[in-house]
C-alpha cells in the first residue's frame, strides 16, 4: 500500500481519462482488482485512471506494484507506453457475449425492484399489476457495464445471432458494427424479396420499369408518309403523373426517356415522390439527327427509389451499355438481363412492348 499523496504522476501522455465516475463505481464495489505501478522513486508508470477514481472515492492510500529497472526516462515512458498499448479489449461479439451473462443476472434484480416499488405504493404498470419486461435501464447499465453504447451493442448483438462466421469475424477484426449490421439488413431485404418474387402476379413489386407513352408525334419520313402519328395511344404529363405505380415500401425504379423528354421525365419522378439516384445511358448505334443538331444515338433510363432498396451485387454493374437497336420504342434485352442481375423480388415492366422473362407485364402492346 502507499501513499496516494506520496505517487509523482508527472507529465502523462494521456490527457482525456475518460469515464472516472464508472471506474470509481466499479472500484466501490469490486476494490481494486489491478494494482498501479510505481518506480522505487515512487515515480507513476501506470494507473493514473484508478488514482484519480480513488481519490474522488476518499481513498488515502492505493494498492501498488513496485517495477525495478526503469532507472531512465526512456525506459519509463517505453513502460507508460507498453500499459497502453499491450492490452486487449473485448471484440464486439466478446462484449455481446458479456452483456448477454450480465443481463441474465442483472434482470432478476430489476424484477425484485419493481416488486418492492409495487409495495411499497407505487403506481402499478398498466397491465394491471403484471409487471412489464426488464429492458430500459437495465440494458442500459449493461451496456455501460461493458464499455459500450446500447444502440451499438444491440446492433452487435443482431450480427452475433446471424450466426454468420464471416460476418461475426469482420465486425470483431474491424471493429465496425454499423458496416457488418447495415450488410445484414441489406441480405434480409434481399431474403424478403426474392420470397415476394414467387408470389402470384399481383399487388405490390420491389423493381418498376416504366417506358411511358410520351405524348409525341412521329415524324413524317418520304419513305413512309401515311405514318404522322403514333401507332399507340400517348399520355399527357398530367395523366402519366396520375399512373398509380405498384410499388413496394422499398422499390428500384427505372424510368426510360429520350432526350426532349428528359426535363419531363425528372419532374414525373418528384411528382411520384421517387428519390433520383442517376441515369443509365443506352448507346445505340445509328438515331434520329434532327437539322443542325448531333445524331441522338443514346436513350436514358432514369434510376430513383422508393424507400430503401438493395441491390444483390454492384459487380461489373455499369450505367453506359451498348445494345442494338429493335422495333420502334422496343428496350434491348441487356437492359433486363442487367436489371434481373442486380436486383431480386417481384418485377413489373409497365407500357412494355414485349414480353420479357422474370417481369410481370402492364400495358396494351405486349403480346
Amino acid at each position: 500500500m502507499i501513499d496516494i499523496s506520496q505517487i509523482k504522476i508527472g507529465s502523462r501522455c494521456r490527457k482525456e481519462l475518460g469515464d472516472i465516475e464508472a471506474l470509481a463505481a466499479s472500484m466501490s464495489v469490486h476494490g481494486l482488482l489491478q494494482p498501479v505501478a510505481v518506480d522505487p522513486k515512487n515515480r507513476l508508470v501506470a494507473g493514473q485512471r484508478r488514482i484519480e477514481a480513488a481519490k474522488s472515492l476518499g481513498w488515502t492510500e492505493i494498492a501498488c506494484h513496485v517495477v525495478h529497472g526503469l532507472d531512465d526516462a526512456l525506459a519509463l515512458l517505453a513502460a507508460e507506453n507498453d500499459e497502453n498499448t499491450c492490452r486487449k479489449d473485448f471484440t464486439w461479439s466478446e462484449a455481446v457475449a458479456m452483456a448477454e451473462r450480465l443481463e441474465l443476472l442483472e434482470k432478476p434484480k430489476a424484477k425484485e425492484r419493481q416488486i418492492a416499488g409495487l409495495k411499497q405504493g407505487n403506481k402499478p404498470p398498466r397491465s394491471g399489476g403484471k409487471l412489464p419486461p426488464v429492458k430500459g435501464k437495465t440494458r442500459e447499465k449493461v451496456a455501460v457495464a461493458v464499455g459500450k453504447k446500447a444502440r451499438t451493442l444491440d446492433k452487435a448483438a443482431a450480427v452475433v445471432a446471424s450466426g454468420d462466421a464471416a460476418l461475426i469475424a469482420r465486425m470483431d477484426t474491424t471493429g465496425k458494427v454499423d458496416g457488418a449490421h447495415q450488410e445484414l439488413q441489406k441480405r434480409a431485404k434481399i431474403e424478403a424479396a426474392k420470397q415476394r418474387e414467387t408470389a402470384p402476379p399481383d399487388g405490390l413489386y420491389d423493381v418498376a420499369v416504366i417506358d411511358p407513352p410520351w405524348p409525341m408525334e412521329k415524324i413524317l419520313r418520304d419513305c413512309r408518309p401515311n405514318q404522322d402519328t403514333i401507332d399507340y395511344p400517348t399520355m399527357t404529363e398530367d395523366e402519366l403523373a396520375g399512373l398509380s405505380i405498384p410499388m413496394a415500401k422499398d422499390c428500384h425504379v427505372w424510368l426510360w426517356t429520350t432526350h426532349h423528354f428528359l426535363p419531363m421525365a425528372l419532374r414525373l419522378l418528384d411528382r411520384w415522390g421517387l428519390k433520383y439516384v442517376c441515369t443509365f445511358v443506352w448507346r445505340k448505334a445509328g438515331a434520329f439527327q434532327p437539322v443542325g443538331l448531333p445524331q441522338l444515338n443514346c436513350e436514358f433510363a432514369l434510376y430513383a427509389r422508393k424507400g430503401a432498396p438493395v441491390f444483390t451485387t454492384t459487380k461489373d454493374f455499369f450505367v453506359c451499355f451498348d445494345a442494338a437497336r429493335g422495333a420502334h420504342s422496343e428496350k434491348p434485352e441487356e437492359f433486363y438481363a442487367m436489371v434481373r442481375r442486380v436486383t431480386a423480388g417481384r418485377r413489373i415492366d409497365m407500357f412494355n412492348r414485349r414480353k420479357i422473362e422474370g417481369f410481370d407485364a402492364w400495358g396494351n402492346e405486349a403480346s
